[in-house]
């Protein structure tokens, strides 16, 4: 750890840390952070967050700002440095992460905002900060607004988002005809037989190797995120999910019907948020009419219900299926910081993510054959991912 001179107050220090080994061995105090910091999503945990640095970090690119107040972890940033296209902070997680933020201490979380602020400045001095998928209300938020500095602040993806509560009572917020729909499709997953099952941390691996495979099934021929396909996507899931489990911090599901294994989907969850991150489905599911949307939707509603949390997020993408259960789309923001110095690299940095959401919008509007040709490409490269990491252990299971 370097630190970055004497600290701003009594007892308060603030460092900055490089050294993964070190990051790794934080693991019991961030994650008494994590559950002291009301807004923290699943993202921040120190498992999916070490993991992900496992699968996907750069070596000589990690820097975590981390402010203690007499020894105690009371904030962190948890970034990474990036070159592309101009030297960049950006949250650890990517792409692969639907929520970006940082951490405070909810008992001293003013001190830590202050101290993270000035931690971030000097790690922020060749640099712009770009968090992005910041949720309203994170922490993120509250440093943009004590920022001095130059800033701006984009939208980025929409979540939809819904109370968390028994399926029963999410039918009940239904228009009556689509109710009546969604009940019948309940009781035709009964009429079929489907059972949920909770899968126990060691049986992580094999399930999470169920899941991608009947993920790369469900979406063949209709455009797949080719990262789902990568062993380093698997692996990362299987050590972050593995340990998440543990801490009774996420919990895959596996459906079966027949006695097969027919769908298997993955929830996280974290302070008063769960969402459903993940899910693979056998087309057989859609050949005997059972509702996927549903099965899943009554599970996942189910697990966050009897956690006693408060939103049950169907995280990132507007997708028309989401909206039978009227829920709120909810915007996350883009939020950029730099020093004085660095002004117009943020600028040109703001104004070339501006040009990209627009060109986006017009592709996604207007152009809809693009769509069809990017996911045609998307089939091909799974393909070719597919050849290249065949093998007996390639995908597992």
């Amino acid at each position: 750890m370097i630190r970055d001179g004497a600290p701003e107050a009594p007892g308060v220090t603030v460092t900055l840390c490089r050294d993964p080994r070190a990051f790794t061995a934080l693991a019991p105090e961030w994650g008494r952070l994590h559950r002291a910091c009301g807004v923290a999503t699943p993202f921040q945990s120190h498992a999916w967050l070490d993991s992900w640095w496992r699968s996907y970090g750069a070596e000589g690119r990690l820097r975590l700002v981390l402010a203690r107040r007499d020894g105690r972890l009371i904030g962190a940033a948890p970034l990474t440095l990036v070159h592309r296209p101009m030297p960049l902070l950006v949250p650890l997680g990517g792409a692969i992460s639907d929520y970006g933020d940082l951490l405070v201490d909810d008992g001293d979380a003013d001190q830590a905002l202050r101290s993270l602020h000035r931690g971030l400045e000097k790690a922020a001095r060749h640099a712009v900060i770009d968090l992005r998928e910041v949720r309203p209300g994170a922490v993120a938020e509250r440093l943009y607004e004590l920022w001095a500095g130059p800033r701006a602040r984009l939208d980025d993806s929409v979540c939809m988002e819904l109370p968390a509560v028994p399926v029963e009572d999410l039918v009940g917020r239904m228009p009556r005809s689509r109710a009546q729909r969604a009940r019948a499709n309940l009781r035709r997953l009964d009429a079929l037989g489907v059972v949920a099952t909770t899968v126990p941390a060691a049986d992580v691996p094999a399930s999470v190797d169920r899941m991608l495979r009947l993920h790369e099934l469900q979406w063949r021929g209709r455009g797949v995120n080719v990262e789902h396909l990568r062993p380093r996507f698997r692996e990362h899931l299987v050590r972050a999910v593995s340990r998440m489990t543990a801490e009774d911090a996420a919990t895959l599901t596996e459906f079966r019907m027949d006695g097969e294994v027919v769908a298997v989907g993955l929830a996280l969850r974290a302070g008063r948020l769960s969402g459903s991150y993940l899910y693979g489905a056998h087309p057989v599911l859609r050949e005997r009419k059972a509702d996927i949307a549903t099965m899943l939707m009554a599970q996942d509603a189910r697990q966050a219900a009897g956690h006693g949390l408060a939103v049950l997020s169907m995280l990132r993408g507007a997708e028309p299926y989401k909206n039978h259960w009227r829920p709120e789309p909810v915007t996350s923001g883009r939020l950029l910081l730099a020093r004085p110095a660095l002004e117009p690299l943020l600028r040109l940095h703001e104004s070339r993510a501006r040009m990209r959401d627009r060109a986006a919008e017009v592709v996604r509007t207007r152009l809809p054959a693009a769509r069809e040709w990017r996911g045609r490409l998307n089939d091909w490269r799974a393909e070719v991912s597919s050849v290249r990491t065949a093998g007996p252990t390639s995908r597992g299971g």
